[in-house]
């Protein structure tokens, strides 16, 4: 048997998580998600780590209210602790049987406290508060709490939604302040760039001389963003590439641990566990952390801890491998199985001009079937593709040939220099792709499960520099 490296409950799906620095260990508060019907109501539940490697999980944190509470549904927040030691746990309150006058069930402002380091939460219902006018009830999520020392004050940003303007393009990030943590006033927004339906999960932080807004939105593209500024007054910059990941891994949050950036999210699943299908709200938490560049901007990646568990090398069946296709399309197919959990990383030298190259996963032995990580330089990204594609009749010419990658799981990359670096986890059903240790898509892998690695390059060539295949060795 061996370790998991992407947790998720035996009974139920991790939902937006919540991770909170304590004493050197890192606390991953997270939705719990149980697919039944009628609905269940949602709880808090707490995973730990010291070391983004052994996962312990405590179960129920934050219960859920009573079928007639406002927090029949305990919904995403965030965690501080006061200067007398006391920590705050603020969330989201919804019950689908309280509609407020847009229709739409209430979403509250909810608070509890612990006194005794986090075990136990106390709530206090009485401080309770929805949105104030000039925007809507239903839109009211997500509080983010955090100190700001340059004004003495606590200020709280949350997840709403104009009540006029155009529908799609109401949402801000509102903001409340405090200076006891119990009453808070409205303020002007934190950020209202009219862009987006609504900006989920808002968080901000500070790393070196730059602050740095997250959130994510379903809008233009379901996302996590970021924006970057030199000061919490803005403005805000949008760097080239200012997305964390891709469709499926969505809702990330972070905290500080050891003076590095850890985001904390949850890979979706698909509807029938098949390519196709629709994605699904909540999944399987996965780790990544942020890598500060020189200019600012941040490129993401798995932590080292977690790649350096793999340290058994297995066998691909790959020789050394120089593919030259200035014309046309090459690619090699190794000769030997691969489990279903396992680690690979590939230096690739890419000829100027080569129209497309990478790896192929889950392969059949004639490399026609399978999953393409292919890079474009040429346009500047990487993408994961797949045949067979889907058939939309049994006519040759109505296999999907003008869907040229998975919908939402299109990366942009500099992919301008000759040498890159390709690194891949797959365990089970679950994916995910890093280029450089700063672009990273993640994803499910559910049709295909033939069981090569590959090689190929399209329209030019490339070098496989070197190669590593590796597994994680088994535990009693």
């Amino acid at each position: 048997m061996r370790q998991s490296v992407f947790f998720r409950p035996s009974d139920g799906w991790v939902g937006d998580v919540i991770p909170f620095e304590q004493d050197g260990e890192l606390w991953l508060y997270y939705l719990y998600e149980r697919r039944e019907t009628p609905k269940p109501g949602t709880p808090w539940h707490l995973l730990t780590t010291r070391d983004l490697v052994h996962i312990d999980d405590h179960g129920v944190a934050l219960p859920h209210g009573a079928d007639t509470d406002a927090d029949f549904n305990a919904y995403t927040g965030s965690l501080v602790r006061d200067g007398d030691g006391v920590h705050h746990l603020f969330y989201t309150g919804q019950n689908p049987a309280k509609v407020g006058a847009g229709g739409l069930p209430l979403q509250l402002v909810m608070h509890a406290t612990s006194g005794d380091g986090m075990r136990t939460w106390v709530k206090h219902p009485e401080h309770t508060f929805g949105a104030p006018d000039g925007y809507e009830s239903g839109d009211w999520r997500d509080p983010f709490v955090f100190r700001d020392e340059r004004h003495g004050l606590w200020r709280m940003l949350i997840a709403a939604r104009h009540r006029t303007g155009p529908e799609r393009r109401r949402g801000v990030i509102a903001q409340c302040v405090s200076t006891d943590l119990v009453r808070w006033e409205p303020a002007e927004p934190f950020w209202d760039p009219r862009r987006y339906i609504t900006h989920e999960c808002p968080e901000v932080f500070k790393l070196g001389d730059w602050w740095y807004l997250v959130y994510s939105e379903f809008s233009d593209a379901f996302t996590t963003r970021y924006r970057m500024a030199r000061t919490l007054d803005g403005p805000w910059l949008v760097p080239d590439r200012d997305t964390i990941d891709g469709r499926a891994f969505y809702a990330a949050k972070s905290a500080e641990m050891d003076g590095r950036r850890i985001f904390a999210g949850w890979i979706a699943t698909r509807e029938g566990e098949t390519d196709d299908g629709a994605w699904q709200w909540a999944g399987t938490l996965s780790l990544l952390e942020a890598v500060q560049n020189g200019d600012g901007t941040l490129g993401f990646c798995v932590p080292a801890e977690i790649v350096e568990t793999f340290t058994q090398e297995v066998p691909a069946g790959l020789p050394p491998t120089a593919l030259d296709a200035s014309d046309g399309f090459a690619g090699v197919v190794g000769t030997e199985p691969m489990a279903a959990q396992y680690y690979i990383r590939a230096e690739l030298d890419i000829a100027p001009g080569t129209t497309e190259c990478g790896l192929l996963l889950r392969a059949s032995e004639d490399g026609d079937r399978g999953y393409f990580v292919r890079l474009e330089p040429k346009r500047g990204r990487m993408v994961l593709d797949h045949w067979p594609r889907r058939a939309t009749g049994d006519a040759q010419w109505q296999i999907s040939g003008d869907v040229p990658f998975t919908i939402e799981l299109e990366r942009p990359a500099d992919l301008s220099g000759e040498s890159h670096t390709l690194e891949v986890i797959v365990e089970n059903d679950i994916v995910v792709v890093v280029l450089d240790r700063q672009v990273c898509l993640s994803t499910r892998l559910y049709d295909t499960t033939h069981d090569r690695l590959g090689i190929f390059a399209g329209e030019g060539s490339v070098k496989v520099r070197d190669l590593q295949v590796r597994r994680r060795p088994s535990t009693p």
